[in-house]
């Protein structure tokens, strides 16, 4: 297994999303899923300082409660957190003085002094990469994080960001944080993986299932109604992916999983480190847990391969 600079911790093939802390999961819960998670082996956290902003405009919740459980279970040294700058209300962009500053907030909200994975979220476009890349640098050089990745960048951006880090001896990205899963293939595997290849970096695809599309739990138009993701998961019903549930359903009953673990297990057997998954009940780990130790032969693969072609 990975390990990221600095740390002794090997990165387990799952890295739990922390975006339903504090929207579809509240304290007490997200507090279970943790610990469900860390008992089978788990040992790595992602969040933002922006999730859950669309609740109510202020975000913060997700790191506050992941911060709370790092402190009553004193688990800080047993598992990986990154979280990530750039879209909280009042912290939006990546200036050098706001990546300071939103830093010390999220390491506030942790209830920690460092951050394993600090990643640029989002490109601000009116900041030079230059500024970025020295902003990071010196967050890195600091302690308050191990190491910096990179999210939602042009390919272009991306390029000149590793190539200006490389340039002027600063703190390189260790990891890429891309769009993709059976139903999001083309932006990736056309101009990501290419940066991939090149730097060797870790890759952390989100959503990895799709919005929940790929668990087979949307089959119909009643299924949207009154789901929390059904907005985001709808796209890819409208998009055709049914043809893509119905291979994950077939793969999954020959290997007697789920389909939400199949989807995983294709990422991971297309060079993924740990795909980013999310849930709102301890329960729901299961079939992703699962992933970690379900092998997909190379005819499984090729029929997803195909029927998520054009996606």
């Amino acid at each position: 297994m990975p390990q990221l600079p600095g740390s002794p911790l090997e990165i387990f093939p799952l890295n739990l999303g922390g975006n339903a802390f504090g929207w579809t999961a509240d304290e007490v819960t997200s507090h279970a899923v943790l610990d469900r998670f860390v008992e089978a082996g788990g040992t790595f956290v992602d969040t933002a300082d922006s999730y859950a902003a669309w609740l109510d405009g202020r975000g913060g919740q997700s790191e506050t409660i992941i911060g709370s459980w790092l402190a009553a279970r004193r688990r800080r040294d047993d598992v990986l957190v990154a979280t990530k700058v750039a879209r909280k209300p009042g912290r939006e962009g990546l200036s050098r003085a706001n990546v300071l500053a939103a830093v010390d907030e999220s390491l506030e909200r942790l209830q920690t002094d460092h951050v394993d994975l600090y990643y640029a979220h989002f490109d601000d476009e009116d900041v030079p990469v230059g500024e970025q890349v020295g902003a990071f640098d010196e967050v890195v050089r600091s302690g308050r994080a191990r190491a910096v990745g990179l999210s939602n960048f042009s390919p272009e951006r991306k390029r000149e960001w590793f190539a200006t880090a490389h340039r002027e001896g600063a703190t390189v990205p260790v990891a890429i944080q891309p769009r993709w899963s059976l139903v999001s293939r083309q932006s990736y595997e056309q101009d990501y993986a290419p940066i991939v290849a090149a730097e060797q970096v870790m890759v952390f695809p989100y959503p990895a299932l799709a919005s929940g599309f790929l668990t087979g739990k949307y089959r119909g138009e009643a299924d949207f109604e009154g789901a929390a993701r059904g907005g985001a998961a709808r796209r890819y019903f409208e998009a055709g992916g049914l043809r893509v549930v119905d291979v994950l359903v077939d793969v999954a009953g020959r290997h007697g999983v789920e389909p939400a673990t199949v989807a995983l297990a294709w990422l991971l057997a297309k060079g993924a480190t740990a795909p980013i998954a999310s849930v709102s009940r301890p329960e729901q780990l299961e079939p992703l847990l699962a992933a970690a130790s379900t092998t997909l032969t190379d005819e499984d693969v090729r029929r997803l391969d195909e029927a998520s072609e054009g996606f």
